[in-house]
């Protein structure tokens, strides 16, 4: 039987402030929402950008660590999972998918922002707290790279012929 696979790595940026609360017992939950642009050819031959827009919601220390550089503009990268969520509202069922993050990177200043020293900053990306604690402990944990550094080269199998790809 074949497992099910819902990974998801987007970079795009921040359409508002990202906004931090907490449940009753102290757990950060950080909501913030991201437009991604993609370039269609239109028919006259010209290019134009169209935006995509997703809510994510990002959990625990890291997201509350983060929380405090995420602004309107603001480029990220973040990696997660897809979660459809549902409720009622004046008796209608309604749902929406959200991204639920995993880890998220900085990438430069913000859009908006005219002081290109905040660019300069180190870029991190956040992890599960609970594999880094772990980790951190055993001596085993490396702060990850950048998204923006993280290029991975295609690797052909050993066996791989021109021939057998079937376009």
């Amino acid at each position: 039987m074949a497992s099910d696979l819902n990974v998801i790595a987007m970079v795009g940026r921040l359409t508002r402030p990202a906004d931090l609360k907490y449940t009753n017992s102290g757990y950060a939950i950080l909501s913030f929402s991201i437009a991604v642009n993609r370039r269609k050819k239109q028919q006259d031959g010209t290019w134009q950008d169209q935006a995509s827009f997703f809510d994510c919601t990002y959990f625990g220390k890291a997201a509350e660590g983060v929380s405090q550089y995420l602004q309107k503009g603001q480029q990220v990268s973040i990696q997660g999972s897809l979660e459809q969520q549902s409720w009622q509202k004046d008796g209608q069922n309604r749902s929406k998918v959200v991204i639920i993050v995993d880890s998220l990177g900085l990438i430069g200043g913000s859009q908006n922002q005219q002081n290109s020293g905040y660019s300069q900053q180190p870029q991190q990306r956040q992890q599960s707290n609970s594999y880094q604690q772990q980790n951190q402990a055993q001596g085993q944990y490396q702060q990850p790279r950048p998204a923006s550094q993280m290029v991975k080269q295609p690797v052909a199998p050993e066996n791989f012929e021109d021939d057998s790809i079937p376009f």
